[in-house]
């Protein structure tokens, strides 16, 4: 399950890869890309503007594993984005910017999704649609762990980020993320073990 960190400014996303995209890409192929007139106003920072190009991507797709949504996906990496910009001048400092905005984008994404439960009670229940994965199997095992499991196996193996990383932008502790990630990997070798 290793990936590329999508740090290009578009991406396709494909069953579990991302790459810039063909001359036209597969018709069940999930687009995502920034937003071109999303890239800032003209009067963004560079370093904002290469940030915001080089991390939305990769955000967006993991997002995206994580929600199993990937219009509530785009729509929580832009508010995330939005709100880094807003912040650049702190938010640059962090030890890693594209984390924070990672977990702005799964908070605003998960108190996104409370608040419409409440409003749609008729709706509970109901799985929202996934992107499909190269291995529907792999799919299915991934959205059957808990979205704290996903998460860390996400920022992980996806975004390939450090146990620090994946601790800081989650908001827990190192040895949070090992327990979970043991705790994930176990799960997903259990309910993958007829894929050998």
């Amino acid at each position: 399950m290793t990936e590329q960190n999508g740090a290009g400014g578009s991406g396709v996303y494909g069953p579990m890869n991302i790459t810039s995209p063909p001359m036209a890409p597969p018709a069940d192929a999930i687009v995502l890309a920034p937003p071109a007139a999303a890239s800032g106003p003209a009067t963004a920072p560079d370093d904002f503007t290469r940030f915001y190009r080089a991390t939305w991507p990769g955000v967006a797709r993991g997002l995206t594993l994580v929600l199993g949504d990937r219009e509530l996906a785009v729509d929580a990496t832009d508010e995330a984005m939005a709100r880094a910009y807003a912040r650049w001048g702190k938010v640059q400092a962090y030890d890693n910017p594209g984390g924070w905005v990672y977990r702005v984008g799964l908070n605003w994404a998960r108190s996104y999704h409370r608040r419409m439960t409440r409003r749609l009670p008729a709706a509970r229940g109901e799985a929202p649609p996934a992107p499909p994965p190269a291995e529907p199997a792999v799919q299915e095992a991934l959205l059957q762990l808990s979205v704290k499991l996903r998460s860390v196996v996400v920022c992980r193996l996806l975004m390939d980020w450090s146990v620090n990383e994946t601790a800081t932008a989650l908001g827990i502790r190192p040895g949070t993320v090992q327990s979970r990630l043991h705790r994930a990997l176990h799960s997903l070798e259990s309910s993958l073990s007829h894929l050998r």
